[in-house]
């Protein structure tokens, strides 16, 4: 059966450990260098440590390397591989080409969605050059994944909740244009994210101090089926910059809901071992989150923008009810708490923070009365009580173990087999002592062996099989359930086998024979690559370039004319703007391009 993985994010290896602990089946992490969130690096020591907490429920972890390169770096990026290797990582996530080029271990690759794969010919190439796994573009709907599928046999890897990049990724250029740091170098300023005024081309006034370019966050909790249905084999979450308490909730969230698709469906079956048992109800707008959107999964159907805020709303919980000096009141149900931390937009359209001092009854104290109005929505962004639940929380992650035993002619015998029939036999030796109670010696027997305590092991069938009663000290018992519970997780840990992928030098023809700066290539080996594949014509990537007249900053699916409601193709509109449009921030000025045969929008350099 087809294997299904949910694939967590992990900042550090505490937040590895913690994603596998609550559900994940694989965790994705950064080294030091060359990983698309440079914020987000970890020794290979910390890196070889989650790896084998994880190959314990024969759960994955694998390394980014998804930054491009420059050739002063191809030779600390091949040491660096080849430590991942070493340290048991289970694949590498790339974005430059110049990697196939190197002396690699024979570790699977899988190309990230900075490499920019939305077309089934991209994937096929990637399929053909040796790529185990494509890691699909996050505009993509669901018919244009399920002709991808169609046309390759790929594993295919597809985001499912998290933050998103508005521009298609791997092909932004703004930040590198403003202040010199690259996305596609782990350093992105997130000009997405800032303030801006919208003019058309006669300086007419169409937006004011909105985040224009700023997108609600991805939720697909409700199309997982869907999604799984269209091809896809890895379902990924965002947020390699994420706190613990993210990572557990939402880890939580889709291990459940998934659990119950695997549970209907006969065809596939989860990527990892074991039960997770929670001790709390997970909730995804109870974590960081711009509001929510299914983007372009189902075509374009809705609005995907947040222009009010680029940070976090969270849960709307209700509306204010009254005012007074020192308090407030609020409709809904749910319960305050203090310390909470409350948002609401005011009636400049601004958001304003709240913090909760404390609460009495129906009434809220907060910190401060700054832009409180009866009528105005409120939501909660920092909950303090589910925040203090997630940090004493006792989740754990057991693996079915069936436990038998034996008598032999020379003692006893313990076998062990757990849920993916990895098994291990202790012997005891010991001179056989017949019982003077023989229920409270067979009470006594079953009662030590189901002592599993914090092993990542629970009894799933236990089957006491003697002759007669026999006397066996609970200290005997003990050790030998010890030892072989400790060498059954050894033979697990074995059992793990990264599958051999060596790369071979391929010449099959590239999708295209010219590649612009958007090819993003920035080194000597990636040039190679693409002319080894038939590329006739090759530019240097945007970071290599001192300037590029009228350069193409972003490519988006996200339309500013669509959000503001004067979309030609899917709105009855009957504005007078003059186009071209310009986003405007202080003294920076910037084009936009509607091309509404394909659906997408433009943001260029200047004023040309």
């Amino acid at each position: 059966m087809r294997k299904i993985e949910l694939l967590a994010p992990a900042k550090n290896i505490d937040i590895g450990i913690a994603a596998v602990n609550f559900g994940a089946d694989a965790v994705y992490i950064g080294p030091n260098k060359f990983g698309a969130r440079e914020a987000a690096g970890n020794s290979i020591q910390d890196i070889e440590l989650l790896a084998n907490y994880a190959k314990r429920y024969h759960a994955k972890v694998f390394a980014t390397l998804n930054t491009i390169l420059y050739d002063v770096e191809l030779e600390e990026a091949q040491v660096l591989i080849h430590q991942l290797y070493n340290a048991g990582v289970d694949a590498l996530i790339i974005q430059d080409m110049g990697i196939l080029e190197m002396d690699l271990p024979p570790i699977p690759i899988h190309a990230s969605t900075q490499a920019n794969n939305i077309s089934p010919e991209k994937v096929v190439f990637l399929e053909n050059a040796g790529i185990q796994r494509v890691v699909l573009g996050r505009e993509l709907s669901l018919k244009e994944i399920e002709t991808i599928r169609k046309k390759s046999n790929i594993e295919l890897e597809y985001f499912v909740h998290g933050a998103l990049c508005v521009s298609y990724s791997g092909q932004c250029y703004m930040s590198a244009s403003i202040g010199g740091r690259s996305a596609n170098r782990g350093s992105c300023a997130q000009p997405c994210r800032k303030m801006y005024d919208l003019v058309d081309a006669n300086g007419k006034q169409i937006a004011s101090k909105k985040h224009l370019l700023s997108l609600r966050d991805l939720n697909h909790s409700d199309n997982l089926e869907n999604i799984i249905d269209a091809g896809i084999d890895s379902l990924k979450i965002e947020g390699r910059l994420k706190d613990l308490n993210y990572v557990q909730n939402v880890v939580a969230h889709y291990r459940q809901k998934l659990d119950g698709i695997l549970e209907r469906k006969s065809d596939v079956q989860k990527a990892s071992s074991g039960k997770v048992y929670y001790d709390f109800t997970s909730d995804t707008e109870k974590s960081f989150n711009r509001g929510f959107t299914n983007y372009f999964l189902n075509e374009r159907s809705e609005k995907v923008g947040s222009p009010d805020s680029p940070k976090s709303m969270g849960k709307r919980i209700g509306t204010i009810l009254e005012v007074k000096q020192k308090f407030f009141t609020i409709s809904g149900k749910e319960t305050l708490s203090n310390n909470d931390g409350l948002c609401l937009l005011d009636r400049n359209r601004t958001v304003v923070g709240i913090k909760v001092n404390r609460v009495e009854g129906s009434k809220v104290f907060p910190l401060s009365m700054k832009g409180l109005f009866p009528g105005a929505v409120l939501y909660r962004n920092f909950d303090a009580a589910f925040d203090k639940k997630l940090k004493s929380s006792k989740t754990n992650r057991r693996i079915a173990l069936d436990i038998e035993f034996k008598e032999t002619k020379t003692g006893f015998i313990l076998d062990l087999c757990d849920e993916d029939e990895v098994q291990y036999s202790e012997e005891l030796m010991i001179e056989k002592q017949t019982a003077e109670n023989a229920e409270l010696s067979q009470s006594n027997i079953e009662k030590q062996l189901k002592k599993l305590g914090n092993t990542i092991f629970e009894c799933r069938l236990l089957n006491v099989d003697l002759k007669h009663s026999y006397f066996i000290p609970a200290k005997v018992l003990n050790e030998a359930r010890r030892n072989a519970v400790e060498s059954l997780e050894k033979k697990r840990l074995e059992n793990h086998l990264i599958p051999y992928k060596e790369i071979k030098k391929t010449i099959h023809s590239y999708p295209v024979e010219k590649l612009s700066y958007k090819g993003n290539v920035t080194n000597k080996l990636a040039r190679q690559f693409y002319n080894r594949h038939g590329v006739k014509e090759i530019n240097d990537g945007f970071e290599m370039v001192s300037q590029i007249s009228d350069a193409e900053l972003m490519i988006t699916k996200h339309c500013i004319k669509y959000e503001l409601g004067f979309c030609p193709k899917y709105q009855i509109s009957d504005d007078n703007w003059k186009e071209p449009f310009y986003l405007l921030d202080g003294n920076k000025r910037f084009r936009l391009e509607f091309d509404c045969k394909k659906c997408v929008m433009k943001v260029f350099e200047g004023n040309a």
